[in-house]
């Protein structure tokens, strides 16, 4: 990457006169100035060569570094964004001034995430970015608290709800700051990978929400929406209350890589997922009918697995299809077609990836439980099942301000209460192979939109494992075509 200039300030206005510089004289001295105004000529001009579908295409862009969003922040190395801006594209400029703001997180386990450079790539969490930037978008990247933070005097600051008020923060950073800062802020979509993805869905769904209200006041943030049009999550490690159940009743047959099951919790876990399904009153796609814990098994193959594999086979030469169904004689191709069972296809995956409980571990070592953490206690129950196994106590409770951060990191939550500010234009992505969770939580979040009246394109990766993203290219003309912008 090559960095070719630096502007600063209100006079870097004559350098980009598509933006306001967000700065204002009268009578030759300075008004005063906004706390959270985005000064459009802090920027680096950058170079970057983005590898495309078509060909390599030569994107130079103004850098926007470390730009703090709320006015009291607790920790601005985490609580800033970067803003990327495309100007010129193998030699053509660029307006991206009313460009689709694609708004990026890189949380990965509910740590804690800093923006500070475009530098180094990243593989596949940046390829988005990078391709968007090719094709004349705003890219937006901010950082968040998160779980692994700890004050000198031992007090843990990034614990929920940390990273999902961070996010509606710098949202309403964006919007507060619009017309100076780049990019259509009506336009915003939100994306992540894995807690990231977690928190891209939970942000698009809780829009405005008040339960926010009182941590966005003591950081400072804009007194504006936050609002996003559309979200793109993938492989969404969510709804952690009933993870653990769904996690068994999905993964409770198949082997753990290394060490033994906890098979008398595995059981009970899995008995109590259809309540927990039932409540939720969903319907499947294409007239399923009601989702069940008895018919989810089939509504999966039908609706997500089946296809995948359809789509995985089909781009095969015949020589290398004779020789995967071969090697997978469960899978039948008949009509230029997968099919299979739902046992059949759990005992391909295989070995699961995390043990029992999957999300609440009963000595709390995982990193759910350090996430629902409070002050200088490290990590807490947040389910009554962990809780009361672990202590021995049948009648233990959680502690009183547990319910409602659950709630406020569960984009079920608000689905249910049908948030008329969610964002109303979604793609959903895992991998078939993905057993980070279970499958039923990313499809009820599908259905839970779909049964809504939302736009969802969801669909899986065969074979594919957690955090893999196989189309990007199509990511991003997706972008372009629910936000009407052709550049």
């Amino acid at each position: 990457m090559q960095r070719r200039a630096m502007l600063k300030g209100c006079a870097a206005a004559i350098a980009v006169p598509m933006f306001a510089t967000g700065c204002d004289v009268l009578d030759g001295s300075a008004k005063a100035v906004d706390e959270l105004a985005f000064d459009p000529g802090a920027f680096t001009v950058e170079t970057k060569t983005v590898a495309t579908f078509e060909r390599d295409k030569k994107v130079i862009y103004q850098f926007y570094e470390s730009v703090v969003y709320v006015a009291k922040p607790v920790d601005k190395t985490h609580q800033s964004l970067s803003v990327s801006v495309p100007v010129e594209i193998d030699g053509a400029s660029v307006d991206a001034s009313k460009a689709p703001i694609l708004f990026t997180n890189s949380v990965a386990g509910y740590l804690a995430s800093a923006v500070t450079s475009r530098e180094p790539d990243d593989g596949d969490r940046t390829r988005n970015s990078d391709l968007a930037l090719a094709a004349g978008y705003v890219v937006v990247e901010p950082g968040v608290r998160g779980r692994d933070l700890v004050a000198p005097d031992g007090t843990y600051f990034g614990m929920a709800p940390g990273a999902i008020v961070d996010l509606k923060a710098a949202v309403r950073y964006l919007r507060h700051n619009s017309g100076r800062v780049p990019g259509d802020t009506d336009r915003i979509v939100a994306t992540g990978v894995s807690a990231g993805g977690a928190l891209s869905a939970l942000l698009a769904v809780s829009a405005d929400s008040r339960m926010y209200d009182r941590y966005l006041a003591e950081l400072g943030a804009a007194e504006a929406s936050d609002v996003v049009f559309a979200a793109a999550p993938y492989c969404p490690v969510t709804d952690l209350e009933h993870a653990d159940m769904a996690y068994e009743w999905n993964w409770g047959a198949n082997p753990l890589r290394s060490g033994e099951l906890d098979a008398a919790a595995s059981r009970e876990l899995s008995t109590a997922f259809p309540d927990y399904q039932a409540s939720l009153a969903l319907h499947g796609r294409n007239g399923f009918g009601p989702l069940t814990a008895g018919n989810y098994g089939d509504y999966l193959v039908r609706t997500y697995l089946e296809p995948a594999a359809t789509a995985y086979l089909t781009a095969l030469s015949y020589a290398d299809r004779s020789s995967y169904l071969a090697t997978n004689p469960w899978i039948t191709w008949s009509g230029d077609r997968a099919g299979f069972t739902w046992p059949g296809f759990l005992s391909h995956v295989g070995a699961r990836q995390k043990g029992v409980p999957a999300f609440d571990a009963f000595d709390l070592s995982s990193p759910e439980n350090n996430e629902f953490g409070a002050g200088t206690v490290k990590a807490r129950h947040f389910t009554p099942f962990s809780l009361r196994r672990a202590t021995g106590d049948p009648g233990a409770q959680l502690d009183t301000d547990l319910p409602e951060k659950i709630s406020m990191m569960n984009p079920m939550f608000f689905l249910r209460q049908r948030n008329s500010g969610r964002a109303k234009h979604w793609r959903i992505r895992v991998g078939t192979k993905d057993t980070d969770t279970s499958l039923a939580i990313v499809g009820n979040l599908a259905a839970s939109l779909e049964n809504l009246g939302d736009e969802v394109d969801a669909a899986m990766y065969w074979d594919a494992g957690h955090g893999s993203n196989e189309d990007p290219e199509d990511f991003i003309a997706w972008i372009g075509k629910v936000t009407g912008y052709a550049g």
